[in-house]
């Protein structure tokens, strides 16, 4: 996993944009509200949203922690890029851009994808 390859999971996905934020950490987001964030700073590491029930099972993981600051909302730190396949790696970010889209009011839904 490389910051190339993360912009290209991400961006496959219907309407994302891509931002800077807090300086370095480039921010994958729809309708403004984040799903994916890559620090900047080497070493590359990636946080994202999981479920409730894969949360303790990830984070039991060597080189996973719980993300700081975003872990009451059941977000990860992936430390160690390599605990993770190509094939894992499109599911979760898949699954967290899912998981913000399903909170996201359904009149903002209509006007993103008709």
């Amino acid at each position: 996993m490389n910051i190339e390859i993360l912009q290209s999971i991400c961006n496959k996905l219907t309407a994302v944009t891509e931002d800077i934020k807090w300086g370095n950490d480039l921010c994958f987001c729809l309708a403004g509200k984040i799903f994916c964030v890559a620090g900047l700073t080497p070493p590359l590491r990636i946080s994202f949203k999981v479920t409730n029930d894969e949360f303790d099972e990830l984070t039991s993981i060597p080189g996973i922690i719980p993300a700081p600051y975003m872990a009451r909302n059941k977000w990860i730190l992936v430390e160690d890029l390599s605990v993770l396949n190509k094939e894992q790696w499109e599911k979760y970010i898949f699954q967290s851009y899912e998981l913000v889209k399903a909170k996201l009011p359904k009149k903002l839904l209509r006007s993103l994808w008709g």
